[in-house]
């Protein structure tokens, strides 16, 4: 079997307006920091033990996957696809 390594691509794959155009790069400020970076100011999320206790026992019992969960699942899939 042959295993394909890490991509070689570098950059961008999706330039801006104006580097398809041949134009100089625009600058444009930016005041809010990228999403990325808000999240580092945050910190690490807190992992609420009692919650993933409970999903955990539930699905030991078979009682967390139901016929109603799907159900709602499906509906709020559906209303993204639609929206």
């Amino acid at each position: 079997m042959h295993q394909h390594g890490p991509d070689p691509l570098v950059g961008p794959l999706r330039g801006t307006t104006s580097w398809w155009h041949g134009r100089p790069a625009e600058e444009t400020p930016t005041t809010e920091p990228a999403p990325a970076a808000r999240v580092r100011k945050r910190g690490p999320r807190k992992i609420r033990t009692e919650l993933v206790e409970r999903v955990r026992a539930e699905i030991e019992a078979g009682q967390y996957d139901t016929p109603e969960r799907f159900q709602a699942a499906l509906e709020r899939m559906m209303e993204k696809l639609w929206d």
